[in-house]
């Protein structure tokens, strides 16, 4: 009996130390019970890379709470993966035309499309490059690939052929040109040699060390560059996304675009 006693004890005592072992470990961390940010994904033009990475990391410092997750490309490629359904929250294209498209079909929040920034389209050309001195000299048997943005998906190319085709230089260069998916692409075809010349923004030659500005193609020869921003009607995230609109058009974040070499628009 004793013995039997004894096993009764000890085998109450191991389901007590069993019961304490559990409730120690049901309570949560301190990790555990904090809430998880929330995250809200951008699609962006190509060229708002550096501008919108420095910002993501201020945004991040500021809200902690929201996580931006960022997915840059050629505007009409990002147009066409909203209207496959692609979780998007916010889209800021670097041409009309694709928010245009977006509103048509009402993917758009209502009244939540803004004129965000603007920039300047630029011919670009190797730092050591001597034959192009301007948009003229494209046409120079020496200046054998001149790289543009596919025109249909890539808002900087479709604003470099209206300009050519009124300076009435397109059809004498067509044969030479090197079409690109994005703007990043043109640049780089330019850096490395794989084009004598190259129509990018001002804030994509501004942060090349390897590339220098031949001219500023004239306003007067192409329609308005304008990057508007817009909410997109699927978001899960209104609000949050409201908020991160706002601090786009904030001094703080308009700065930064300056520094990136885009216009600040006039409210």
């Amino acid at each position: 009996m004793k013995r039997i006693s004894c096993l009764v004890v000890s085998f109450l005592l191991i389901l007590s130390l069993v019961g304490c072992s559990a409730g120690d470990t049901a309570q949560p961390s301190t990790n555990e019970t904090q809430a998880k940010p929330t995250e809200i994904m951008i699609s962006a033009a190509a060229s708002l890379k550096d501008s919108l990475t420095e910002i993501q990391k201020d945004y991040t410092q500021k809200k902690p709470e929201v996580k931006l997750t960022i997915n840059f490309g050629a505007s009409g490629t990002l147009q066409q993966q909203i209207e496959q359904g692609a979780p998007v929250d916010l889209f800021i294209s670097a041409g009309k035309s694709q928010v245009d498209a977006l509103e048509k079909k009402n993917l758009l929040v209502k009244d939540s499309r803004v004129d965000l920034l603007g920039n300047d389209l630029v011919l670009v050309t190797g730092k050591d490059n001597s034959k192009v001195t301007s948009i003229e000299d494209l046409t120079k048997a020496g200046v054998e690939k001149i790289s543009i943005g596919t025109p249909e998906s890539v808002p900087a190319g479709k604003y470099a052929q209206e300009a050519l085709n009124n300076l009435k230089l397109w059809d004498s260069i067509q044969p030479k040109l090197v079409m690109a998916k994005d703007v990043t692409s043109v640049l780089n075809y330019v850096e490395t040699g794989n084009a004598d010349a190259g129509f990018v923004y001002q804030s994509d030659a501004q942060g090349s060390t390897k590339v220098k500005v031949v001219t500023i193609v004239p306003d007067s020869t192409h329609k308005p560059i304008v990057y508007p921003a817009a909410i997109i009607s699927a978001t899960k995230n209104k609000q949050v996304t409201v908020d991160f609109l706002k601090y786009l058009q904030s001094s703080d974040a308009q700065q930064v675009f300056t520094k990136y070499g885009f216009k600040t628009l006039a409210k």
